[in-house]
């Protein structure tokens, strides 16, 4: 296993806070379970059934089984499910995480309807397979970006959900999400289904793929190889961020203790800056001052981009349930590169 992945499944069985003896014997359905939420979920599972005489079964719902085996093998513990989340889904299962999703904003731009489609149907789809087989939790990963464009400074909670203008396509994906939420509280409170919902921040760690068109990885690409980083805005974004361990910890407490038709936040305030700064402290703490920011700036709305976010979030009502993040920036940084060395 890579060491940065070991080290991190490690942390998240450790953590005093999970009541592992709820997971054995269970079967634990993962939707996306090939992306990045998704395979750090899986391996965190797959660890916990090498500790335990009755090992839980994970159902991993993917599209790509030579992906899936690439990542984690022929396992006893895991059934591939191997369709398109948007078709109906029919598995008998005790917990849900539904982390399948579009996840480029060039496709939220340029692939507005996919992305609406897959957020929709996909979501529907588990609900009612979390309402026909009574599940004991679903956790809906959902997204910061549903609370829009809070004002410089205010720290942001749970219930200040934003309105967006439909007009412009790059908002089929906070739009989208906002519905499925919506979606996720209504079968709570008129059926019983037992979900709730995470929002989690931006997230990344172990499995963030190389090529990844994210501002994080283009930032881990210019460490790595000692290149300039290049923004095409001032920076001007503030936002927290979170590792993925922490965001699989995070899951791991809803399942367990998060309560039906609530939504809960995901995030390490200790992380929060703008994303020149994210490049300074690259440059500074990662790269040893062997690189430079440069501004170059261009006409944001072909990247899909955001317009300028300043998302200081508030996570009091996790961190209430017994969760904390654990990981700085510079340590994101520092073990997403390291995990990229071991591949």
């Amino acid at each position: 296993m890579n060491p940065v992945l070991y080290e991190d499944v490690c942390s998240i069985y450790n953590d005093e806070n999970i009541d592992w003896k709820q997971f054995e014997g269970k079967r634990i359905l993962i939707t996306g379970a090939t992306g990045l939420i998704g395979l750090n979920l899986v391996n965190a599972f797959l660890f916990f059934n090498e500790k335990t005489d009755n090992p839980c079964t994970i159902l991993a719902c993917i599209r790509n089984r030579d992906k899936a085996i690439r990542l984690f093998g022929e396992n006893d513990t895991i059934e591939y499910i191997i369709q398109d989340i948007t078709e109906d889904l029919d598995v008998d299962c005790d917990y849900i995480i539904h982390a399948a999703s579009m996840t480029s904003s060039k496709d939220f731009m340029y692939k507005p309807v996919e992305t609406i489609d897959i957020a929709i149907k996909g979501t529907q789809n588990v609900l009612n397979l979390s309402r026909k087989y009574n599940v004991k939790k679903m956790v809906y990963l959902s997204s910061m970006e549903i609370y829009g464009h809070p004002e410089k400074g205010h720290e942001v909670l749970e219930e200040e959900v934003a309105g967006f203008d439909i007009h412009n396509p790059r908002n089929s994906y906070p739009v989208s999400k906002i519905l499925c939420e919506s979606m996720a509280v209504s079968m709570a409170k008129e059926y019983g289904v037992n979900a709730c919902i995470l929002r989690l921040t931006q997230t990344f760690g172990y499995g963030v793929p190389y090529e990844d068109g994210r501002v994080f990885a283009q930032f881990m690409r210019s460490a790595m190889e000692r290149k300039d980083i290049i923004l095409k805005t001032k920076g001007e974004t503030e936002r927290c961020y979170l590792y993925t361990a922490d965001a699989i910890r995070a899951i791991i407490t809803l399942l367990l203790k998060g309560q039906p038709g609530q939504a809960y936040t995901g995030a390490n305030p200790e992380t929060y800056c703008s994303i020149a700064d994210m490049a300074k402290l690259v440059c500074r703490e990662i790269a040893n001052d062997e690189i430079k920011v440069i501004f170059e700036l261009d006409d944001i709305t072909k990247y899909g981009y955001a317009d300028t976010l300043y998302m200081k979030l508030n996570v009091d009502k996790l961190m209430n349930l017994g969760w904390k993040p654990i990981f700085s920036l510079k340590d994101m940084f520092k073990r997403m590169i390291d995990s990229q060395n071991e591949i």
